[in-house]
């Protein structure tokens, strides 16, 4: 840490090259590291310490046999990434999807790390995944994959080592199962090893609602700093899974929004004079997607909803859907990033030249994490909270990070992503500048 010359350079990838997405579309490990040296240079982080956090701590990849119903034998990559554990273990979802790379997965792991200090957990950034169609699988072998991803990674997550959680195609019975494959290993019930599962296997009260419900905490003080009242304040949703369905619900319920855009991978549909979410919600539930749906509601195209007319726009689905070819025509005020990624770096300048506010993936879907912190201490105590108990923590804390990005971007005229990202890396550059190096 001794030296003192600025960051000078872009680094490589920290890990192996491994992107194999879509033509066109950016590497996200190279934008995550893109981000952390933008914000490094506005901060100006010393080289050494710029090094320290743009490499990873571990990366495993891992490749394994399932038996599948029929008898065939499949082999099926995993990867599971550790970024930084200056502030405690990593703690990162586990995502089920044919296109997981380790490339994304390690961009996940590092935009954890900074999630994580901004919301002030103690957690370092850690993702995990498999590639598979989990929608051409039955559940013997889903629950067959599960485990034996469970048993490969093992020796490497522990309550006090590395905590998985659920993310995409990934659920609380996907959890429960990974806990029972790992205590099996360990000779006892180990609940603290994943969060995000069953409430009678040490889940928490208000997990499941927890990415939705914190998003909506930010979303309604970014309202009151424009001015904007939350009551009849129109919502755009795209993603109908349990974030997007969850928020859709609670928007309705709680807060007297208007949700008049909503739509999952299948269809999606739009009423400027309000959807009926709950009606929704219900045929999502019982059919497995929104297709089919015979409400008061106009079809449109994904495209298309992404740009209807209204106050905020919550892209709650997968990365990369506000690009530079749609950014120009969002009519939103406000877009409230449930997803990971889902604004590119050339459409973020779009939106911000165009006074649109984004409120950043770090900051508006951090309620998730939060909650599985809390989770884990419930898990580690053996003592539960209630359900109110959790929300109040949570609002507590979203509502307190919220205030801190706020304040640092008046203080250094940016937008909300930098000084999000300011806020956490100079938080896990501070812990490793107090630890030191061993030896």
């Amino acid at each position: 840490m001794s030296t003192t010359s600025p960051v000078r350079s872009r680094l490589s990838n920290p890990v192996p090259a491994e992107w194999h997405g879509p033509p066109g579309t950016i590497d996200p490990l190279d934008m995550a590291t893109e981000q952390l040296r933008a914000v490094a240079e506005r901060m100006g982080l010393e080289q050494n310490t710029f090094n320290m956090l743009a490499h990873f701590e571990r990366t495993l990849k891992v490749a394994f046999p399932v038996r599948m119903d029929d008898g065939t034998i499949r082999i099926f990559e995993g990867y599971r990434v550790l970024h930084n554990t200056n502030r405690g273990p990593g703690k990162g979802g586990i995502r089920f999807h044919h296109d997981v790379t380790l490339n994304e997965v390690s961009a996940m792991a590092m935009l954890m790390t900074w999630k994580c200090a901004l919301v002030d957990i103690p957690f370092g950034g850690a993702k995990g995944g498999v590639r598979c169609d989990v929608s051409a699988m039955s559940r013997n072998e889903l629950e067959r994959l599960t485990r034996r991803y469970t048993f490969e990674i093992s020796p490497v997550i522990g309550p006090e080592i590395d905590i998985p959680a659920p993310d995409l195609n990934t659920s609380e019975q996907i959890m429960a199962w990974m806990m029972d494959t790992y205590s099996m290993g360990r000779g006892r019930t180990v609940l603290g090893v994943v969060t995000g599962k069953p409430i009678t296997l040490g889940g928490s009260h208000g997990r499941r609602q927890s990415t939705a419900r914190g998003c909506l905490v930010v979303i309604l003080m970014a309202l009151e700093k424009l001015g904007m009242s939350p009551a009849g304040a129109r919502l755009v949703i795209q993603g109908f899974g349990n974030v997007g369905m969850n928020a859709a619900l609670i928007a309705a319920r709680e807060y007297g929004m208007s949700v008049v855009g909503a739509g999952d991978h299948k269809t999606s549909f739009c009423n400027p004079r309000g959807l009926d979410v709950a009606a929704m919600a219900e045929h999502a539930q019982r059919h497995g997607s929104l297709e089919g749906f015979t409400g008061d509601a106009e079809s449109v195209t994904a495209d298309e909803l992404l740009l209807l007319d209204c106050d905020v726009l919550v892209p709650a689905a997968i990365a990369e859907q506000i690009t530079v070819i749609n950014a120009g025509r969002v009519s939103a005020r406000v877009i409230a990033e449930a997803a990971n990624g889902p604004t590119t770096p050339e459409a973020d300048a779009v939106l911000n030249d165009r006074g649109i506010l984004v409120l950043p993936d770090i900051l508006a879907n951090a309620g998730g994490v939060t909650v599985s912190y809390f989770e884990w201490v419930q898990d580690l105590q053996s003592f539960f909270w209630s359900e109110e108990q959790v929300n109040n923590q949570l609002r507590a804390i979203m509502s307190n990070a919220f205030d801190r990005v706020w304040s640092l971007a008046e203080k250094e005229k940016c937008d909300l992503r930098t000084a999000a990202l300011m806020l956490g890396v100079n938080t896990i550059a501070r812990a490793a500048e107090l630890r030191g190096l061993y030896p």
